[in-house]
């Protein structure tokens, strides 16, 4: 009588080894998904720079001007009919005034100087402005010619 022996389960050295491999993974990406900087920080800057892409159509569609003004860790827009602007833009939620501030430690690198859109959607600046967050590698980037902001 031949019987066919079924063999389940895992062996020892499989086992120890996937606990290795696990512990490798654990010591090395743990830090980075717990250090809530580093989402504050990303967050911040994707809401800057879609706030920024906001503030460009705005002004092109109201056919108004649109102004960004900055502070070490808020952004607010505003609209006028000059450069000078000062009536709050609405957010798209609906809300009376458009800022957004950072989470609590994070801040711009460099306060950026204030700009504005015109009509057209071209950003009052000659030269591409970058504005970068602390804790974030990646700049935002705002061309000169065309307000394309990246």
């Amino acid at each position: 009588m031949n019987r066919l022996i079924n063999n389940r389960g895992f062996t020892l050295i499989e086992l120890i080894m996937t606990m290795v491999i696990v512990g490798i993974l654990a010591v090395f990406v743990a830090p980075r998904l717990f250090d809530a900087n580093t989402f504050k920080s990303r967050g911040f800057a994707d809401q800057v720079q879609a706030s920024l892409r906001y503030a460009q159509k705005a002004a092109i569609a109201q056919n108004r001007i649109v102004c960004a003004a900055f502070t070490n860790n808020s952004v607010t827009l505003s609209i006028g009919a000059t450069v000078a602007c000062g009536t709050p833009l609405q957010s798209p939620t609906g809300d009376a005034s458009y800022v957004i501030n950072a989470p609590s430690g994070i801040v711009f690198s460099a306060v950026p100087a204030a700009f504005s859109f015109d009509t057209l959607g071209k950003p009052s600046f000659a030269a591409t402005q970058t504005l970068t967050v602390s804790g974030y590698a990646t700049p935002i980037t705002v061309e000169a010619e065309t307000g394309y902001v990246h």
